[in-house]
């Protein structure tokens, strides 16, 4: 673990901040919005939830803001800098960036707004933000023929078309719908997640680890994104036993490659166990859907929670850090702060779950992963910001 010491001094060096800097990749300004808004919106949620009388309102807003208002925005974050390095061309920068950031403000803030005129323009913002993001992605990706990814503006525009059918049901009343609709977002989500960390967790140990050689897993990533793309299908043309079937085969490849890919070589490198341990979370928590597909887990919240805590917010708070600190020209090393947010996610998610079981101190362990989960984000707004609004280092 690196001095904190030494890298106050090394950050002491950068020159002052410049909106240049902070508009030149997507996951500057994306990866703040996203961890800022994880924060806020969850102490929203739990600690004032009487303030969220808006069309969008209650349990509706928070799953929707969860999904759509963190964890795709910061996938959206990361696939807009990661295809500057597939292409070799930027998709957004500059006021365009900038643009595409104040569209989802917008609808951050619509959705808060007690009126149905302010959802109406919140949802209409937000689905162009995918929309947007989708199209810029396609330019660099088809514009550059690199097919390797051509599937990738497809699955942000998934995630956008899933966001429209939640807002739609949201508008009519319709629960059952929207619940529906929740989960085909959040299987379109896991297909970005297990696409991005089947391929990146792999290279990253491999290069922090000298001498270790382990699998890219390339074919079974394969038949595991698609099974997951079926699973999506089967949930939209309401088939239950397919979905299940397809989620346990996706949950099963994931804990598999996780195995092959000698965990216990990335113990002593919190920047790799951290990874490791979202991606276990990600596979246990598809083989729950499974479990809630098959009729054999009745809580809608179980998969919602395990997936999106377990999953997806562990390998963020990992990701944004490792990709954050590789793009700045930072020491891929961590520090107190940076390792303090990770134990705190990984609390969270525990909590949070041990909430959703039949306890005494339910809403006791409720509180506290809610406040785990916000001192988290904001010891990485804390210890990133400084750096994002100032130029690469040298």
């Amino acid at each position: 673990m690196a001095d904190l010491q030494q890298i106050s001094r090394l950050d002491s060096a950068t020159p002052a901040p410049q909106w240049r800097a902070f508009l030149e990749l997507g996951f500057r300004p994306l990866y703040l919005a996203g961890c800022g808004w994880a924060a806020l919106s969850v102490a929203l949620w739990v600690y004032a939830p009487q303030w969220l009388t808006a069309p969008l309102g209650g349990v509706a807003w928070h799953a929707h803001e969860m999904l759509w208002g963190f964890v795709a925005t910061i996938a959206v974050g990361f696939l807009l800098t990661a295809a500057s390095n597939w292409t070799g061309v930027n998709p957004l920068q500059g006021l365009p960036l900038a643009l595409l950031c104040g569209l989802w403000v917008v609808a951050r803030a619509g959705f808060l707004v007690s009126d149905s005129t302010a959802f109406l323009l919140a949802a209409l913002s937000e689905l162009v933000f995918f929309a947007a993001a989708a199209l810029a992605l396609a330019r660099a990706v088809y514009g550059t023929a690199n097919r390797r990814n051509y599937g990738v503006p497809l699955m942000v525009l998934a995630l956008g078309v899933a966001d429209a059918l939640y807002l739609a049901a949201v508008r009519q009343g319709d629960y059952a719908g929207l619940m529906a609709h929740f989960h085909t977002g959040l299987l379109c989500m896991a297909v970005i997640a297990l696409l991005i960390a089947r391929r990146v967790i792999p290279v990253f140990a491999m290069r922090a680890v000298q001498g270790l050689s382990i699998p890219m897993h390339t074919r079974t990533g394969q038949w595991q994104v698609g099974a997951t793309v079926l699973a999506v299908l089967a949930t939209l043309m309401q088939w239950p036993q397919t979905t299940a079937a397809a989620l346990a085969v996706a949950g099963t490849l994931a804990l598999v490659q996780v195995v092959t890919w000698k965990p216990a070589a990335a113990l002593r490198r919190p920047l790799l166990w951290i990874l490791y341990g979202g991606y276990c979370g990600l596979g246990a928590g598809l083989l729950v859907a499974a479990g809630h597909a098959a009729g054999w887990i009745f809580r809608t919240a179980w998969p919602a929670h395990v997936i999106g805590m377990a999953g997806f917010s562990v390998l963020i708070i990992g990701m944004v850090t490792r990709t954050a600190l590789g793009h700045l020209g930072r020491p891929l090393e961590t520090d107190r702060s940076m390792v303090a947010s990770y134990m705190l996610v990984i609390a969270a998610a525990l909590l949070r779950l041990v909430a959703l079981s039949a306890v005494p101190f339910a809403l006791a362990a409720l509180h506290a992963a809610a406040l785990a989960w916000v001192v988290a984000f904001a010891l990485y707004l804390w210890r990133f910001f400084p750096l994002m609004i100032r130029p690469r280092n040298p």
